[in-house]
């Protein structure tokens, strides 16, 4: 489109990592990422990694790329201006890469079904850094009336797209692709998804300057046809005559109307149907029994906190992004690791804010509220920066279309992620849909992935999760709702499906971001960080770990202490601030509608959080008592389980590390 591109954002999902093939997988693709992307000299700066089992016989990896364009050189993906050439340049053709994306977004196939296993794309981030270059080149000389990169289908999705885009056809001579094997049929050709390719239109007389540029940089280029008025596809061996036409004694292989492959396709209305509500398997090593309660009694909360720090899902991802080059082309203020990334605009004092989230746990139970929670927590992650959400783009991964209770998952998610945004005033700018993503075993929980990026008018307002500094006030905005089920802490007691995720009520989620926008644009907050995964304790622990600064606080409840601490009620954050400036803060959140409560301050090499008030029994003498300082944990224990459980989990580091098995039982309260 004329953008460069500066930064990447991996979103990876896998099963039990404690299985030798999820292990393979997880080193095999994070090893492509980082070398695909460090060769590239794109950087990638942010994503996640998760874990669940339903992933364990079909991993997904979603990918989000960023740009910035100016808008001068803006171009669309089209085929304008009958008589004018069509040029393929980049990569040659070959037989990786045919029946790719095209077989997997549109077929289920079983292990024993060799006909439908696609050949692997064979990608060179070299030819790619060229291709980069010598495509912003064409459109900066204005060399190039339209272009579009080759993917999913190869060329016939390229060439029907870009024509009904324009409102064109398009003349294409078979004979001259040029092809890296021999013997390719016509339709291997047609359908390969070799990559490194883009397909580009360009006036006549401007044919030679496009050559010299694609020479200059060391990429093929070929004329392989015309733009026509017809609007059809027409694919011919033999060649294209002078005059725009097949050469005498060509041969037409295929005609078909670009709008029929494209705008025009065929519509499929499928039966949707909510599935039969049953509990779902537990994890790998989770106790068989569910405890139909919220286990109290006994419950020690440094251990749970301990043990959902050092979870696969929870812990830090070091082992990862280390293997990334997060700093190439130096925009980079936020590294990978603490919140969202966060990348200067050279030349201004703005910044981008990006992040991806998918909540595939709540979305397994209700796709529809699993969608909306997804954008409100990544446009949150975004918000607590300060910057404003531009806009989403999305990956909706989801099971096989043909099953009306896998339609049904699909359709209640669009219906869900389309209300947040609206209630969010962030536009969907684009997308992707992988569906089909099935194995023998079952299909993989629906998962929205959501990627947003913000910006902040003014890098120097920036405000990140770690607190900053001695004796400052820790606030906590918003109240937490009932529910436990699809959290983290579910997961590891072992707590029955039947319980409810907490719900969110969208209106109080965009308050709750304007308010946070408001006053991190009025100099009063310190830190900010949002309460989501592993609920509040874990949003405090890790406010802990990345600053290196204690915090003594004092939590009032009325209910579970297991909600209140480890519930994953949304709309909830916690901010640090000079105490001078806390009771601004709660007058500001009371004007938003918003709860808010001064829990303590920043300070010392300890997480120490009292519990008062009356408890789910009522009982608030005996409850008192027993649940007095229920939380205190050091710093340096919690950084050791956090920093290290990813890495012992993938069985690349060797030590003791809170096991799933182990972490139910401090979450179940036996033995403590």
């Amino acid at each position: 489109m004329g953008a460069r591109p500066i930064a990447v954002l991996d979103a990876l999902r896998f099963g039990d990592p404690a299985d030798p093939h999820t292990r393979h997988l997880v080193d095999g693709i994070v090893r492509g990422v980082g070398g695909y992307g460090n060769c590239v000299g794109v950087p990638t700066v942010g994503g996640e990694l998760v874990f669940d089992p339903s992933y364990q016989g079909n991993p997904l990896v979603n990918v989000m790329a960023i740009g910035l364009l100016e808008e001068r050189m803006l171009i669309l993906a089209e085929a304008p201006g009958p008589g004018n050439y069509v040029v393929l340049f980049g990569s040659t053709t070959g037989r990786d890469g045919i029946g790719g994306a095209s077989v997997l977004a549109s077929a289920t196939f079983q292990d024993q079904d060799p006909s439908k296993r696609p050949a692997v794309q064979v990608g060179d981030p070299f030819a790619e850094k060229l291709l980069i270059e010598a495509s912003l080149e064409l459109i900066d000389r204005r060399l190039v009336e339209g272009i579009q990169d080759l993917g999913a289908g190869g060329i016939s999705c390229a060439t029907s797209e870009s024509a009904d885009k324009a409102g064109t056809g398009i003349l294409l001579d078979l004979d001259a692709i040029p092809r890296r094997e021999p013997g390719m049929a016509p339709w291997e050709v047609m359908i390969s998804e070799s990559q490194e390719r883009m397909l580009a239109t360009c006036r006549p007389e401007n044919f030679e300057a496009v050559r010299e540029v694609c020479v200059r940089w060391g990429i093929p280029i070929a004329l392989v046809g015309l733009v026509t008025t017809d609007g059809d596809i027409a694919i011919v061996e033999g060649g294209i005559g002078p005059d725009g036409g097949p050469n005498p004694g060509a041969t037409e292989i295929a005609r078909i109307p670009a709008a029929a492959l494209t705008s025009d396709a065929i519509v499929h209305y499928r039966l949707a149907t909510p599935p039969t509500r049953h509990r779902q398997a537990p994890a790998p090593g989770i106790p068989l029994t569910a405890h139909d309660g919220l286990p109290e009694r006994g419950m020690d909360p440094a251990a749970v906190l301990a043990a959902l720090l050092g979870s696969p899902n929870l812990s830090s991802r070091r082992w990862v992004y280390e293997q990334y080059d997060s700093s190439v082309q130096s925009n980079t203020v936020e590294w990978p690791g603490h919140g969202a990334a966060v990348l200067r605009v050279k030349g201004t004092k703005k910044a981008l804010v990006a992040t991806t989230d998918g909540n595939q746990s709540v979305s397994a139970i209700d796709p529809h509220l699993g969608a909306q929670l997804s954008v409100a927590e990544a446009t949150r992650n975004v918000s607590i920066t300060g910057a404003r959400p531009l806009g989403i783009t999305n990956c909706l991964n989801y099971g096989n279309p043909e099953r009306p209770e896998a339609f049904w998952q699909l359709q209640e998610a669009v219906r869900g992620m389309a209300e947040a945004c609206r209630a969010l005033s962030v536009p969907v700018t684009g997308g992707n849909v992988s569906l089909y993503n099935e194995y023998p075993g079952g299909a993989i929980a629906p998962t929205p992935e959501i990627g947003v990026v913000g910006l902040l008018d003014d890098i120097a307002t920036l405000v990140r999760p770690p607190f900053t500094t001695e004796g400052d006030a820790v606030l906590l905005i918003g109240k937490s709702t009932p529910g436990m089920a699809g959290s983290a802490y579910a997961a590891l007691a072992g707590i029955s499906a039947e319980d409810s995720p907490p719900g969110i009520e969208l209106d109080r989620e965009a308050a709750l971001q304007s308010f946070i926008r408001e006053a991190i644009g009025r100099g009063l907050v310190a830190s900010a960080q949002d309460v989501s995964g592993g609920g509040l304790a874990v949003a405090l622990g890790e406010c802990c770990i990345w600053s290196g600064l204690g915090a003594k606080l004092r939590l009032g409840i009325l209910g579970s202490p297991a909600i209140e601490l480890f519930g994953e009620s949304p709309s909830r954050l916690v901010l640090s601030c000079r105490p001078r400036h806390a009771p601004a803060i709660e007058l500001l959140a009371r004007q938003f509608g918003l709860d808010s409560n001064v829990l303590g301050s920043v300070g010392g090499d300890r997480l120490s959080i009292e519990l008062t008030g009356m408890g789910a029994t009522g009982a608030a003498e005996e409850r008192g008592s027993r649940i007095a300082d229920a939380l205190d944990v050091s710093i340096a224990d919690l950084r050791h389980t956090w920093d290290h459980g990813l890495a012992r989990a993938l069985g690349v580091e060797q030590g003791p590390v809170h096991d799933a098995e182990a972490a139910g039982t401090a979450a179940s309260g036996k033995g403590n």
